[in-house]
């Protein structure tokens, strides 16, 4: 396995040997948020299904937007439900471009977890002839892992509204969205004024898995010297609620540079009538 992903052959070679992996199914999509039904449909072997929205999200006020992290003591609390323990590696996939995926990668590496993202997801691993089970799953036996919460780069509300004044600040909306043509989520329309549109459903190819090392870090550095950044420097991602984007910082990660998420994301944002908005 890579540091950052894994195929479906690694994966099965991995689940199959005498130290496995915790593989999680972060099963969800934004018309079809709860994924335990089709999880129980079928699951990678071994799989423990993971909900975004009750176990990667808190349910706060709209103007925390619509998933702002948990607390860290029940993040803690819920990550040893899973059964892991210090030293292990875990594996993440979905059945919707790896954005649940990515969710779930980045919240447990910011924890100082050693967690991979199954290239191409589902489809993938069943693309690879490999099999399925269903069913509930197992309850496994209750983890000690330690988490150190913080590794990874973030920005508050306040920082993403100064990140186009230091470096890029990219809204990974699709582009619609991002010119404020349409909103079917949140209350007002745009974008953060000064971000830059690069939609993160583009550093996906036509088999579904993430596109190659050198090809995002192309993508990536046109927009970087296009508009005179330091690429040494964070670069600020947001989506519409900081699942999306979530995608994004691994795009962003695998092609070599360091992102920094803004959790709350548009739908924060857009919940504060203070804040100034473009759609241009």
């Amino acid at each position: 396995m890579t540091d950052l992903l894994v195929t479906p052959e690694e994966l099965a070679r991995e689940l199959g040997g005498d130290r496995r992996p915790v593989a999680l199914d972060v099963r969800w999509r934004l018309d079809a948020p709860d994924g335990r039904a089709a999880y129980e449909d079928g699951h990678i072997p071994s799989a423990l299904y993971v909900s975004l929205d009750d176990d990667l999200a808190a349910h706060g006020l709209p103007t925390d937007g619509r998933h702002p992290l948990p607390d860290a003591g029940v993040f803690a609390d819920t990550v040893r439900g899973w059964g892991i323990d210090d030293g292990d590696t875990v594996v993440v996939y979905d059945d919707w471009m790896s954005y649940g995926a990515a969710r779930a990668w980045w919240m447990l590496r910011d924890a100082g977890i050693d967690a991979r993202v199954l290239d191409g997801g589902l489809a993938a691993w069943r693309a690879a002839g490999l099999g399925l089970e269903s069913g509930p799953g197992q309850v496994p036996a209750r983890g000690t892992v330690t988490l150190r919460p913080g590794q990874l780069p973030q920005l508050s509300m306040d920082a993403a509204a100064a990140q186009p004044d230091r470096g890029l600040l990219l809204d990974v909306r699709a582009p619609e969205r991002y010119r404020g043509e349409v909103e079917p989520m949140d209350p007002r329309a745009g974008h953060i004024p000064g971000a830059l549109n690069a939609p993160t459903a583009d550093s996906i190819g036509p088999d579904g898995r993430l596109r190659g090392a050198a090809e995002l870090r192309e993508r990536f550095a046109a927009i970087v010297e296009a508009n005179g950044a330091d690429p040494s420097q964070p670069i600020g991602v947001y989506c519409g609620s900081g699942v999306s984007a979530s995608h994004a910082a691994l795009a962003l990660t695998v092609a070599g540079f360091t992102p920094a998420l803004y959790v709350g994301s548009w739908s924060q944002w857009s919940n504060h009538p203070d804040r100034p908005l473009a759609t241009s």
